[in-house]
């Protein structure tokens, strides 16, 4: 089912995802409309200014470096997400978009912006209601079935409702939230701010910790939860504990974003293809590739038609969907 050979030693490839995540992390806050170059950023960050600099440094410490570090939080959480979810349900094809956590989540943000005021924190606690709703559900009909199809079926199902719910809330909306609507469900950063960041990144922090700790239990659900069970591992609770987990990740961060697809899918494909299924190098390395991952995506989708902005869910899918596409051909998915 998943590859279990490893074909690169963990610790020098994690090295090196952290050091080309840095150089993205550098790329990214000096690129976009305002290019800041690379050597002036102790100056701007620490001081003394010149005459000329308080524009570049407003843009760098308002703009730049939350949405940089806020893009590479989302990636780490989407890839290791889908990694997680991945063992979880032993389907190799899921993640949080494919079995309908993130349209759930997509629906309680999109309800909480037409229906209610608005604000992040209805919109973040009606996006984490709804991606918990979801998984429950998906998880209660695709454990009816065996195999991988009916988790498949179940979040074809789901996304399809979720669509059809949020297409009919998008009818009913007035002008202003139709134009941000529009906007969110294709995909954006724009959002980022230190507020939103000192909000959701402990929160998700602690969260990509406890899920990294949870490698031993993804390993044995890779043979079989007969086998899990036996190994001693209680998987009622432990399941639901990490169905949480991973639905007070995504909610959030959903609610902010918008749509963005593939990196959950797409990143521990990758990781899982250089390092083999064991989730105690897996996890942290896609941590670090989906962090690589989607600050490259918002750095491309703000310099390509500089000074206007790509939505990033169009970048990653754009990108994302062929690259899977051609894993598929090739038959080299870790499946």
């Amino acid at each position: 089912m998943f590859s279990a050979s490893r074909k690169l030693p963990p610790q020098p490839l994690l090295l090196v995802l952290a050091a080309c995540l840095v150089l993205a992390l550098l790329a990214a806050s000096a690129g976009g409309a305002v290019s800041i170059p690379w050597h002036s950023f102790p100056r701007l960050l620490l001081g003394p200014l010149q005459p000329d600099d308080q524009l570049l440094h407003n843009v760098l410490v308002d703009i730049r470096l939350p949405r940089v570090l806020f893009s590479s939080l989302t990636g780490a959480a989407l890839a290791i997400t889908g990694a997680a979810i991945q063992a979880l349900f032993r389907n190799p094809l899921a993640e949080p978009g494919l079995v309908g956590i993130s349209a759930g989540a997509a629906l309680g943000a999109v309800f909480a912006i037409v229906i209610t005021a608005g604000g992040y924190l209805a919109i973040a606690s009606a996006a984490f209601t709804g991606s918990l709703l979801a998984t429950l559900l998906a998880y209660a009909i695709g454990r009816r079935y065996t195999g991988v199809a009916g988790i498949l079926l179940a979040g074809i199902a789901i996304n399809t409702v979720c669509g059809s719910i949020i297409g009919v809330l998008t009818y009913i909306a007035n002008d202003a939230q139709l134009r941000d609507l529009t906007f969110w469900s294709m995909g954006s950063l724009a959002g980022a701010s230190w507020r939103v960041l000192i909000w959701t990144g402990p929160w998700t922090a602690l969260l990509l910790v406890y899920l990294c700790r949870q490698w031993r239990v993804l390993n044995a659900l890779l043979l079989g939860e007969r086998e899990a069970a036996h190994l001693g591992f209680a998987l009622k609770s432990i399941r639901r504990k990490l169905i949480v987990a991973i639905a007070l990740v995504i909610g959030p961060l959903v609610a902010v974003t918008g749509g963005i697809g593939f990196v959950g899918l797409v990143v521990p494909h990758v990781m899982r293809m250089m390092l083999g299924a064991h989730h105690r190098f897996l996890l942290p390395a896609s941590i670090l590739g989906g962090a690589l991952v989607l600050t490259l995506a918002d750095w491309l989708a703000r310099v390509l038609i500089s000074p206007a902005e790509l939505p990033i869910g169009l970048v990653t899918s754009l990108v994302g969907g062929p690259f899977f596409f051609w894993l598929l051909l090739r038959g080299r998915a870790a499946i």
